[in-house]
């Protein structure tokens, strides 16, 4: 799926929580409606509700191995239907998921997850952690290359010392099929949801490909390793504040 499982909620406030609905109505057997992507480079997409959640021997190898390399305390951010905090519940660390969608923190609380908060993690401070957790895109929240900049610069503050950011992204240029964009940086992609009739405003979604992420990264004082990349060119990587 080009658009990536978390395209995500980070969008205005007064706007209708319409993935937390989505994910509610689902958990709950409320509606068979579906969830659609719209985008600005092909038709709608279809984003799978029940992908969220996913029990951990369903997930990728990505994923599974962003779980392996979690340790201390660890903040899940854009945590949507709590998979990835329920799965490292089960292995005894200490976890905190926070989204800023209401209904997806009910959800959340219902499945198990035993600390989740409903939070932008851009005023976020209710503590440190020695892992900050943005899978299925989660980086994508910061929307620009500017938006993540401040992003990187926001998770410091929630690092504990020596703590690490796991994140997985990917190169969206094919997307373009060689005829890049003149202006501004290609893995800004814009989207809007769809769910049971009803529109969010169309907003911003973040790709970076490694090299542009190692820059950036690099001047918000990080480390950047890759961890793992998958045939599909999606990438997991660890930021490390550099001493």
């Amino acid at each position: 799926m080009v658009c990536g499982i978390n395209i995500l909620r980070y969008i205005c406030a007064a706007m209708s929580d319409i993935l937390g609905q989505a994910l509610y109505n689902h958990y709950h057997q409320l509606s068979k409606h579906k969830l659609w992507i719209h985008n600005r480079y092909g038709p709608k997409e279809e984003m799978p509700v029940d992908v969220y959640f996913r029990d951990e021997d369903d997930m990728p190898d990505l994923e599974w191995l962003a779980l392996n390399e979690c340790r201390g305390s660890v903040l899940d951010i854009g945590a949507g239907a709590g998979s990835h905090a329920l799965a490292l519940q089960d292995r005894g660390l200490d976890v905190k998921a926070i989204d800023i969608s209401p209904l997806a923190v009910q959800v959340m609380q219902q499945r198990g997850v035993t600390q989740a908060a409903v939070a932008d993690i851009f005023t976020y401070n209710q503590g440190k952690f020695d892992t900050l957790l943005l899978l299925m895109n989660g980086i994508g929240l910061a929307g620009t290359t500017d938006g993540l900049a401040r992003l990187l610069l926001q998770l410091d503050t929630l690092l504990n010392e020596g703590g690490q950011v796991l994140f997985d992204s990917s190169d969206v240029a094919y997307l373009y099929e060689g005829n890049l964009p003149e202006t501004g940086y290609h893995g800004e992609i814009a989207y809007q949801y769809e769910y049971h009739q009803q529109k969010t405003d169309w907003f911003n979604w973040l790709y970076m490909d490694e090299e542009r992420m190692s820059d950036i990264a690099a001047e918000a004082g990080y480390n950047f390793e890759v961890l793992l990349e998958d045939e599909f060119g999606q990438y997991l990587a660890r930021l490390i504040r550099i001493a």
